[in-house]
């Protein structure tokens, strides 16, 4: 049977809101979105990489397309106040990727300082109901629309990365199905993505090699996971060919989960029991808050 390329302009003239997205996964998935025909506004905590990001975009050719905006998605005026931005920018809201995340509150569940399991679940999971709730308040006016929510494999699947993140991406993956259920009758559909091992900054922290020899232990498909794999599949649940999928939460994992979750830590450098407790920030520019336990 002769191979069929997927048809350009999947998005062509919507407009989408994308959170987290001034790099990795979601500056890729703005660039595929931008590819298919759509206006994107990113929203990002860190304003310079908003700024960085924007600028990349138009200068390769999606000037008058994309926009940016700073944003702490762990504030509701903030979040309301971007997806108005897109509305008065684009004259509609059809896509909503809330992508934003940390790595969160990492050490022993016993050594975990509660501001930072709150500070987790602000981002991670008070993030994306925000996100959702806003963007359906528009979307219920404008008949439907398409929100996609990051989870992560951890979210599906216990012993994988730090407790309060893995926590966190659970109930991203519970909400997404309720939200599905409760806002299929205005046309609106939620799902969420559950990446893998994906070749970030934020997954290898400037140790590829090392990240690339933990893949090859654990990760049957042979090639790394890139940010362009996860912005493929946003790019699907964002458009009319999935307008029969709802409520899903679509694993980009390379066979990771299918291999039995083989007991060793998917990040370069981590302990299985780790000996430190604090929380990192990722790449929001907030410093790491670490300390070595005893």
């Amino acid at each position: 049977m002769e191979r069929r390329e997927p048809a350009a302009g999947r998005l062509e003239g919507k407009a989408c809101v994308l959170f987290g997205a001034a790099g990795g996964i979601g500056l890729e998935t703005a660039r595929r979105f931008l590819e298919e025909g759509a206006q994107v506004l990113i929203g990002d905590y860190n304003a310079d990489a908003c700024r960085a990001a924007q600028a990349r975009l138009e200068a390769d050719g999606f000037t008058g397309r994309v926009d940016a905006a700073r944003v702490d998605v762990t504030q509701e005026a903030e979040i309301e106040a971007l997806l108005h931005r897109a509305l008065e920018r684009f004259g509609a809201l059809d896509v909503v990727f809330n992508n934003a995340g940390i790595v969160g509150a990492i050490g022993p569940i016993i050594e975990t300082e509660a501001e930072h399991w709150d500070a987790t679940f602000a981002v991670m999971m008070r993030g994306v109901f925000l996100g959702v709730k806003h963007a359906a308040r528009i979307m219920i006016d404008r008949d439907g629309g398409s929100i996609i929510n990051t989870a992560s494999i951890a979210g599906v699947a216990s012993g994988i990365l730090p407790t309060a993140y893995s926590a966190a991406k659970a109930a991203v993956v519970s909400f997404t199905r309720n939200a599905a259920a409760e806002l299929a009758d205005h046309r609106i559909r939620v799902n969420a993505v559950c990446p893998g091992i994906i070749f970030t900054p934020l997954m290898h922290q400037g140790r590829e090699a090392q990240a690339e020899a933990v893949m090859r232990e654990i990760q049957p498909w042979p090639d790394r996971g890139e940010p362009r794999h996860v912005a493929n599949a946003v790019l699907y649940l964002a458009s009319d060919e999935s307008a029969f999928v709802t409520g899903e939460a679509h694993l980009v994992d390379g066979g990771y989960t299918a291999n039995g979750l083989l007991r060793v830590h998917p990040l370069p450098g981590a302990k299985t029991r780790p000996d430190y407790a604090g929380i990192s920030y990722g790449m929001t520019g907030q410093p790491r808050q670490v300390r070595r336990l005893p």
